[in-house]
């Protein structure tokens, strides 16, 4: 399952992958110049696309949703979740407060600021079933509204983002979403199946990520008339979008850390200062026995909530809520999958699959019940259906309509809207940093020119699907997107749970290398004493590269190479690395890098000062899974051959144990 990271390494920075590049490019060109040239056509295409997916395939949505959910929580509980997602010697490049910042921005941020008090408030007037208005229907409005934004979007996101984290950082192959059907059908991953595949991806994130910006800049346009006057139209929609695009780009430019992670911690940081606002302003007490309440009343119902079609009561309020809330999260699981396994190397499965169903979930819950109960009980009380009226005029007012209530609404409307404006933003620029990933091969630093290219083009994917289709057009993309990838995505689960069985069955058979003698080497005792007690420095630990290390290597290179095996040695002076490929199965890999340690003091008593301990450094071996954490400096280079052929022996029962 591996790829040479030499090649890898000599990519040219502009290679891209000309099928999906163009092919995605292609396809997303004519559908706007469609929908342009059309209008008309495009609206009633729309509308029949929309009204003939809900009714033919919502069953089919609704299972594979229940099937990732069950799937996702399965691994982390199972003996799969100990495995690390990149080598097992990786540590997590993010702190958990940055890790969740970048996970809840790129997740679902604008839709929670667009949708925190207009759904539970429409939900309350129009439930699925029985009267609106009533203690019974803000129960059930709360009990759907959860259910919407609970696990079970953050599950659709594990699935993609645990399987390509798995197979990319773990196993080398590139970070796209073709990678993770490695385990069914090969190298042929780089074929026509695998551009189909990732084309899919990129038009599914392509108009996710343009129904969240549609939806932000409505509400963006909506803050700016409460604040401003600007007048909400179609123009100042479209200036909004390229001026918010522009911003975007400056940010996918600047790149992931420099750009995505700090306005994604701003967004927390703005986030929870308007969290608290409405909770410290508003009814307390009640906001704090309604979450209790609410997460009580979600987990009582989501077993009945993830497979009610409303087959016996039929209606059209499925299609319109439910169906399209599955959608819109299949269609944004490449782009937010991606997003969060680029941020999630080196965390095992059981806490990734914890921290990206539970913590953003928790927090999301938090929102909904402040928002959306706060917002209820104004509208059962002083507003007196004023903000029922206002949601029911125009969704995006109703976040600033909501906020008239409070003191200081100037101040909680324009952090409102800075809030939706930075949302756009790490939305946009997460979305165009994935589908240039996806384009260009699986780079995790694609080039610049093809990261602008892509930020304006979602620009302007939601610019004109706004303008000539409205909400819905911006729905039925979504819908319309996620079906074939939703397909895809049951393949990518499979995948996967073939790759981790691949991989115990590998733990199983080969075991770790015995660190205190080799097989067919023995190490004299005074030897291993001798090194055992010693702390060498990079010089000595140099020669013992060039005039061991690398020449065993080679030795065994020369010989399997004999046998028509393709071999590759590389080496520098401070690692040296041997490939064995094996074709359509997984590759051998053994390596000897020098790592460096801090002297201990116990070694050198007579040293008070750490500082003057300096640096001592171990020779370790590292397998195509991570370092293997033992020393074999002081080996000879028998015994180093010995050792290698060790772990290959073991390497080749595994290959028999799975063929």
């Amino acid at each position: 399952m591996s790829t040479s990271e030499n090649e890898v390494a000599d990519k040219p920075k502009s290679q891209l992958s000309p099928p999906v590049f163009f092919g995605s490019a292609i396809l997303i060109f004519l559908l706007v110049l469609f929908t342009i040239a059309l209008p008309e056509t495009a609206k009633n295409t729309f509308d029949t696309v929309q009204g003939w997916l809900t009714g033919n395939f919502g069953w089919f949505y609704m299972l594979s949703v229940a099937v990732f959910l069950i799937f996702s929580l399965g691994l982390a509980f199972s003996s799969y979740g100990e495995i690390k997602l990149g080598p097992d010697d990786s540590e997590p490049d993010y702190s958990y407060t940055s890790w969740f910042a970048m996970l809840f921005s790129a997740g679902m941020g604008i839709g929670l600021m667009f949708y925190g008090v207009a759904e539970p408030i429409l939900h309350y007037d129009n439930p699925p079933v029985g009267p609106g208005g009533t203690m019974d229907a803000a129960r059930e409005a709360m009990s759907t509204t959860f259910f919407h934004w609970g696990i079970h979007a953050w599950a659709i996101y594990a699935v993609i983002g645990m399987s390509l984290a798995y197979f990319s950082f773990r196993h080398n192959l590139p970070l796209t979403i073709r990678s993770a059907l490695y385990p069914l059908i090969g190298e042929r991953i780089r074929g026509p199946i695998g551009h189909a595949v990732d084309i899919f991806a990129v038009l599914g994130t392509m108009f996710g990520v343009a129904t969240s910006l549609g939806l932000g800049v409505l509400q963006v346009n909506s803050g700016l008339n409460y604040l401003f006057g600007i007048p909400e139209s179609e123009i100042s929609q479209l200036i909004l979008i390229a001026v918010i695009t522009g911003c975007a780009t400056l940010s996918v430019v600047a790149g992931l850390d420099s750009g995505i992670k700090r306005l994604s911690e701003l967004n927390l940081f703005l986030a929870l200062a308007l969290l608290l606002f409405v909770l410290l302003v508003g009814p307390t007490v009640y906001l704090l026995q309604t979450l209790v309440q609410n997460v009580g009343l979600y987990l009582s119902e989501v077993v009945n909530k993830t497979f009610n079609l409303f087959a016996y009561e039929p209606n059209d309020w499925i299609g319109g809520w439910t169906l399209f809330y599955w959608a819109w999260w299949i269609a944004w699981s490449p782009f937010v999958g991606m997003f969060i396994a680029r941020v999630s190397r080196g965390r095992t499965i059981r806490e990734f699959v914890i921290g990206v169903l539970f913590v953003p979930v928790g927090f999301t819950f938090i929102w909904l019940t402040f928002f959306g109960n706060a917002a209820m009980w104004l509208d059962m009380g002083s507003a007196a259906g004023q903000i029922s009226a206002a949601v029911d005029d125009k969704i995006s007012t109703a976040l600033f309509k909501f906020l008239e209530y409070f003191p200081f609404a100037s101040v909680s409307s324009l952090i409102a809207t800075v809030l939706v404006i930075t949302f756009f933003v790490t939305s946009s620029d997460s979305g165009s940093l994935v589908i240039d990933i996806i384009t260009s091969g699986g780079q995790e630093d694609p080039p610049v020119w093809q990261r602008i290219f892509w930020a304006l083009t979602e620009g302007v994917v939601a610019a004109v699907l706004l303008v000539m289709g409205g909400l819905n057009a911006l729905q039925t993309a979504s819908l319309t997107a996620a079906l074939p990838f939703s397909a895809v995505m049951l393949f990518v689960c499979y995948g996967l749970l073939k790759g981790l069985r691949l991989e115990k069955i590998k733990k199983n058979s080969m075991g770790l290398a015995p660190v205190t003698s080799v097989h067919g080497a023995h190490v004299p005792w005074r030897k291993r004493l001798q090194t055992i007690v010693s702390y060498p420095k990079l010089e000595k630990c140099k020669v013992f590269m060039a005039e061991v290390a690398i020449p065993a290597l080679e030795s065994v290179a020369v010989e399997l190479r004999e046998t028509e095996l393709q071999v590759d040695v590389t080496h520098t002076e401070t690692e040296v690395k041997l490939e064995i490929s094996h074709g359509d199965v997984q590759d051998f890999v053994y390596g000897v890098r020098l790592r460096s340690y801090t002297m201990p003091e116990f070694a050198f008593p007579e040293f008070k000062s750490p500082q003057k301990s300096g640096k001592y450094y171990r020779a370790e071996v590292f397998l195509l899974d991570g370092g293997q954490d033992y020393d074999i400096y002081g080996y000879n280079r028998e015994q180093v051959i010995a050792d290698v052929l060790n772990h290959y022996e073991k390497h080749r029962h595994f290959l028999h144990s799975t063929a």
